[in-house]
């Protein structure tokens, strides 16, 4: 569980990182682009009005010209970007460093062009580390209709590129700082928050496995500590239920015994005393039978309050051949086919003997087979079987089948197996062996 919450909290910790890193490592390149823009115009505005000086104001003083090429020159040397003072018409170089910028690049077309319709070009937005076009700045000479010249600077980006990326990087690390803190500490909190929950789940393992007294003492957050107070106070409540069925079933085995066993035994008195008269024998064998079957539903319903889970296991071969001379005694032909080291719950022993005993008493066969088959175990019988509405009630509690109506029962044999193979972790299913009935227990 520990892992799987970090898988969720790490991505959403990174996300929230680039959700705040993308916006200002965007912004840091803006400003650094902008710095750089505003630094080339400022070069490009002072040339235009030396420019504007030599071109217009005095077209003729070659001194002027001298003093704005040499301008030129030194800037080109120093700096190594190109600029150019470009006629009005874009056709006609003026002056120019030495190293002369390229008009036929769409980006220097687009520039003059706006330059001598009277405009400044917008600024770039931003330059990213991975653009490699250069930074072309271009300022009109003259104003509105009276631009005679343009001049045009191609800065290369290579410095600013660097400058953003080394300041992306720091942002990179910088904010890696915190991001690994609260990772770091995300390990920890995930710990102080799951362990309680993981102590919780394996107190219910334990109950669901037969300790039923377990409690649990958590730490961890105010929430969880009162869930472990209420999971306690559960794990009393199921056990005081508990304690107090097991009473129940000791006081009824107790109570009830006695005086069934005093009832059955007056009415087995009583036989002689009865007159001969054919009614008065009849009423007594009833009154014997009615007592027999209230001993028999006593039985059912104790052994209904004994399903436990946690069942101690044993060997099917042995549980089966410890049983066979019970079931060889029903006066039908019971064969076994059963592999040794397949481990039950003890508690099955009870159930086959259920099953084999209806098998011979109410199918109306002449043999029953219990064997182990694909992971299953099988009680089947070549009797009349049931049909498949029957197999849908017969699991329920006190149903009995039209045709079994007259067969002593009390209707709790097969409903008692079905819970005892499901607390043991099993399921009990009823289909049609044609001919008869097939149980099948999946372990």
């Amino acid at each position: 569980m520990l892992r799987r919450l970090l898988l969720v909290l790490i991505p959403l910790l990174l996300l929230l990182a680039a959700a705040l890193g993308v916006p200002l490592a965007t912004a840091v390149a803006e400003r650094e682009t902008q710095t750089t823009y505003l630094d080339r115009l400022a070069d490009v505005s002072r040339f235009a009005s030396l420019a504007q000086s030599a071109l217009v104001e005095s077209p003729t003083a070659p001194g002027g010209r001298e003093a704005l090429r040499d301008e030129l020159n030194r800037y080109g040397q120093l700096y190594g970007i190109p600029v150019a003072v470009v006629a009005a018409g874009g056709d006609d170089v003026v002056l120019a460093s030495p190293q002369r910028p390229n008009l036929t690049d769409p980006a220097v077309a687009a520039g003059l062009s706006a330059a001598f319709a009277g405009y400044r070009p917008s600024p770039p937005s931003s330059v990213l580390p991975w653009e490699t076009a250069p930074l072309v700045v271009v300022e009109p000479v003259g104003r509105d209709s009276e631009v005679v010249a343009a001049v045009v600077a191609v800065s290369p980006t290579d410095r600013l590129r660097a400058d953003i990326l080394s300041q992306w990087g720091w942002l990179a690390v910088l904010g890696s700082l915190p991001l690994l803190a609260v990772i770091a500490a995300a390990w920890p909190i995930s710990r102080w928050i799951l362990r309680p929950v993981r102590r919780l789940d394996e107190a219910a393992a334990a109950i669901a496995g037969g300790l039923v007294d377990t409690h649990v003492d958590v730490g961890g957050p105010p929430e969880l500590r009162r869930l472990s107070t209420s999971f306690n106070t559960m794990v009393d409540v199921v056990n005081t239920a508990l304690r107090r069925q097991r009473d129940f079933v000791a006081d009824a085995s107790h109570q009830l015994r006695n005086p069934l066993a005093s009832l059955r035994l007056a009415v087995d008195n009583l036989e002689p005393h009865l007159p001969p008269a054919e009614l008065a024998q009849e009423a007594h064998q009833i009154a014997v039978e009615e007592a027999q079957e209230m001993g028999n539903v006593l039985d059912a319903l104790l052994a209904a309050t004994r399903l436990d889970a946690a069942a101690e296991t044993v060997d099917l071969a042995l549980l089966v051949s410890t049983h066979l001379p019970k079931w060889q005694a029903l006066r039908v032909a019971v064969e076994t086919d059963v592999p040794a080291g397949q481990r039950v719950p003890v508690s099955y022993g009870s159930v086959l003997d259920e099953l084999v005993a209806n098998a011979a008493r109410l199918s109306g066969g002449t043999k029953v087979r219990v064997f182990f088959a694909d992971g299953e175990l099988h009680v089947a019988d070549n009797g009349m079987g049931l049909d498949e509405e029957d197999r849908k009630q017969a699991l329920n509690r006190f149903w009995r089948s039209p045709q079994h109506q007259n067969i002593t029962g009390t209707g709790l044999g097969l409903a008692i197996c079905a819970d005892l193979v499901a607390a043991a972790g099993g399921e009990l299913r009823l289909e049609d062996a044609d001919p008869g009935l097939d149980v099948v227990i999946s372990l």
